[in-house]
């Protein structure tokens, strides 16, 4: 199960430290994606998920400047349809498998973080940014879209105002502007989001994967579900982690006085 940390992923590099996966995005100088970078993401991603023993999935740039600058434009200059839809098909693959990761998803944003690498940001449930990092969605400026989600997930965290003066405006902002507006949930110096981000995936481990799995699931849903529906369905998942083993395992190890020892089943 495990043989996928031995793979080479392009663009990417993987680490393992307990319940937690480290993504490095390793595509110099700028991290931008490609089309097999982004295969690659969603393949992992996807045997992560599949893993048991992954509760929480850490994604970070390489080095100081770049967190990602996002889609790697020599693949549009030819102005050839089929290669923007592949293009447009494997960003969502890529960063739809990333919103749906059933644990943690943490971003720790080390640098510039444009167009598609602050789409797979978005993606994540929460974002660290570093005190010298910029944000932007510039794709306006060369006669393009945000096709990543961009367009749907900014919003939902920042509003429709911001989003537009990101979007509409093609105006970047910086890592005080970012935690002002939502889009960061903690700021940090320089070089020092991959370590908070690691606390926070160990803070994530001591909950139940199967009981974060449900709530995220829950929590998601508010996007598009009635608030009536989803009442029903937070009992429903309530109920439903009785048959899991975590359940029996965290309230006998509440009652018992001890750390409980999760099996995510």
């Amino acid at each position: 199960m495990n043989d996928y940390r031995s793979r080479d992923w392009t663009g990417l590099r993987l680490e393992v430290d307990g319940h937690t996966a480290v993504v490095t995005l390793d595509n110099p100088p700028a991290h931008t994606w490609t089309v097999h970078s982004l295969a690659a993401l969603r393949d992992l991603v996807r045997a992560l998920d599949a893993d048991r023993n992954i509760y929480a999935l850490v994604i970070t740039g390489d080095g100081e400047k770049f967190f990602s600058a996002g889609a790697d434009l020599n693949q549009f200059a030819s102005g050839d349809k089929a290669a923007a839809r592949e293009a447009a098909r494997r960003f969502g693959e890529a960063f739809e498998a990333l919103s749906v990761f059933r644990g943690v998803s943490i971003a720790a944003i080390n640098g510039y973080a444009m167009g598609g690498g602050l789409e797979c940001a978005l993606a994540c449930d929460l974002r660290i940014i570093e005190e010298h990092a910029q944000v932007a969605l510039p794709e306006a400026t060369v006669g393009l879209l945000p096709c990543a989600g961009g367009t749907q997930n900014l919003p939902r965290l920042v509003g429709e105002g911001w989003a537009k003066r990101m979007i509409l405006l093609g105006e970047r902002i910086d890592a005080d502007t970012a935690l002002r507006i939502g889009l960061a949930e903690e700021k940090t110096g320089k070089g020092q989001a991959r370590a908070l981000a690691m606390e926070w995936a160990a803070r994530a481990a001591r909950q139940s994967p199967t009981s974060v799995a449900a709530c995220k699931t829950l929590v998601q849903a508010t996007r598009t579900g009635s608030h009536a529906s989803a009442l029903v369905a937070e009992r429903e998942a309530f109920v439903d982690l009785f048959d899991s083993a975590d359940q029996v395992e965290g309230v006998a190890a509440f009652l018992e006085k001890r750390a409980p020892q999760w099996k995510n089943a």
